[in-house]
C-alpha cells in the first residue's frame, strides 16, 4: 500500500518564516525534480514525525498530495534537531516513471541461527553492511532486500554481487566492486599465553616461597635457627674468690 502524505505550499520564507512555522507545529520542506520548477513546502509535523519512524517510508515511492494534484516522489533528505524529537527540514524528489532512480534500500537477513556457522561451528554473523544501493525504475523498487545466511559457514563471506535482485533491480557499483555484507566469525578463543597467565595465578600461596622461606639455606628454617639460639648456653661469669683465701689473707 502507497504511503500518501499531505502538503501545502509554503508563501514564506527566510529563516524567520521557518521558526514561526515549526512553532505552529508545521516543518518547512522543498520538492523538486522531474520536469516542473522546485516547490516550497509545508507539512504537519505530528504526521510526518510518525512516518519516519517506519522504515518503509525511506525506501519506497511516496504520494505527495500538494493543493489538489497527486505526485510521485522521494524522500531525499532530513534535517533533524540536534537533540530535540523536531523535523527542522526535509525534501522530497519527484519521480518519473520512465526514468531509473538510485536509491539504497535497507537489508533483512534471514536463516542466520540455520546456518552452519552459526548452528554447527558456533560462530555469530557480522553483518557489514545493512543497506545496499540499486538503480531501477520507480515501479520496480523494493521497500527491501533479503539476505539468505542459511549456507554461510564460518570463515566465509557474502559479497553484493552474489545476492539474487527482483526482476529490474540492479546493483550500482562500479565494474570491480563488490563489498561484503556479511561474514560469520568464530569468537575470539583464550590464547596459550593467557592460559599460562592464568595457570600461574591459580598456584596455591603455600606453595609460593616467601622471601624470608627463599633466603633460608636449603635443610634449615628460620624457625629452627631461632629455637637453637634460644638453646645456646650463656656466657659462665667468672668464679668468686673462696672465702678461706680472703680470710688468710686478713
Amino acid at each position: 500500500m502507497a504511503i500518501e502524505i499531505s502538503a501545502r505550499k509554503r508563501e514564506a520564507q527566510g529563516t524567520g518564516a521557518s521558526r514561526r512555522l515549526r512553532r505552529l507545529g508545521r516543518v518547512p520542506g522543498i520538492v523538486y525534480g522531474g520536469d516542473q520548477d522546485p516547490v516550497n513546502i509545508e507539512l504537519d509535523h505530528k504526521d510526518l514525525f510518525l512516518n519516519l519512524r517506519s522504515e518503509k517510508f525511506h525506501a519506497s515511492i511516496l504520494t505527495l498530495a500538494l493543493d489538489g494534484s497527486k505526485q510521485q516522489v522521494l524522500l531525499r533528505a532530513v534535517n533533524m534537531h540536534p537533540y530535540k524529537a523536531q523535523v527542522q527540514h526535509i525534501d522530497f524528489q519527484r519521480v518519473s516513471k520512465d526514468k531509473k532512480i538510485h536509491m539504497k534500500v535497507p537489508l533483512h537477513f534471514v536463516n542466520a541461527e540455520k546456518s552452519p556457522g552459526v548452528k554447527e561451528q558456533g560462530g555469530v554473523v557480522n553483518h557489514v553492511m545493512n543497506e545496499l544501493d540499486i538503480v531501477c525504475f520507480p515501479d520496480d523498487l523494493p521497500e527491501y532486500v533479503e539476505i539468505d545466511l542459511g549456507n554461510l559457514a564460518v570463515g566465509h563471506s557474502l559479497h553484493a554481487r552474489e545476492v539474487p535482485l527482483s526482476k529490474g533491480v540492479e546493483l550500482a557499483l562500479h565494474k570491480d566492486e563488490n563489498p561484503v555484507i556479511a561474514t560469520v566469525v568464530v569468537p575470539a578463543l583464550v590464547t596459550e599465553e593467557e592460559e599460562a597467565a592464568q595457570a600461574a595465578a591459580a598456584v596455591a600461596p603455600s606453595e609460593v616461597p616467601t622471601t624470608e622461606q627463599a633466603a633460608t639455606p636449603e635443610g634449615a628454617t628460620a624457625e629452627g635457627e631461632k629455637a637453637g639460639d634460644k638453646a645456646a648456653p650463656k656466657a659462665e661469669k667468672p668464679a668468686a674468690a673462696d672465702k678461706g683465701e680472703k680470710k688468710e689473707k686478713k
